[in-house]
């Protein structure tokens, strides 16, 4: 399964939880590109000052690692954060293909710009595990409630980034929802309400299309 949306539209949470539900892996690629900045990987090195600026990689950069994270799996998964374009769309398509791994299911998360930008204002992440929440998740210490570990705000979680980055997500990934639409199982949920009840709902949207497939 695809996941996409714009930046803080919930897809960490989400796509966590649907994935745990059904017994699936789970990739998020910013994640996993914020780790290799950290281990200071040649990706992550070149991946550093594109990051930095709140920009998308471009796919010479993506490609390789989805490939080797997706060759390295033994059952279903969910992607998100892959793809962005509709280059990096047609490239999942070739691997699926020769992997005769067909696609279950596109979902969309649709959230407006004025709520996307108080969910940036307000989240945090831990740079150990990698868990994610909100600032009222936190106790005095900041201390991550899975690890332990300091947690905080993301660098790239600023007004200006989230200016930048949507306007690409609508320039670049805007495309790839189009086609999807029209392609595969589509699922389009309005993940403006609670988590929880957003959780609920796409599990059981994406139940019944497993179910029918």
């Amino acid at each position: 399964m695809v996941l996409l949306g714009p930046p803080a539209s919930g897809k960490g949470t989400q796509g966590r939880r649907l994935a745990e539900s059904l017994g699936l892996d789970y990739l998020s690629t910013g994640a996993l590109l914020r780790h290799h900045v950290a281990n200071k990987t040649p990706l992550g090195l070149a991946a550093a000052p594109i990051l930095a600026r709140g920009a998308y990689l471009p796919d010479d950069l993506m490609e390789p690692i989805l490939a080797d994270w997706l060759d390295g799996r033994e059952g279903g998964w969910v992607l998100d954060g892959f793809p962005r374009s509709l280059p990096q769309a047609r490239w999942l398509d070739d691997w699926l293909a020769v992997h005769a791994a067909p696609l279950d299911a596109v979902i969309s998360l649709d959230v407006p710009y004025p709520v996307l930008l108080e969910r940036i204002l307000d989240r945090v992440e831990c740079p150990s595990c990698r868990w994610s929440g909100n600032t009222g998740d936190l106790d005095e210490a900041h201390a991550c409630p899975k690890c332990g570990n300091s947690a905080g705000r993301r660098a790239d979680d600023t007004e200006e980034n989230l200016a930048r980055r949507h306007r690409e997500y609508d320039t670049i990934t805007g495309p790839v929802v189009d086609w999807y639409r029209h392609e595969y199982s589509f699922i389009s949920v309005d993940a403006t309400a609670p988590a929880e009840e957003v959780a609920e709902r796409l599990h059981a949207r994406v139940s019944t299309i497993r179910a029918v497939g």
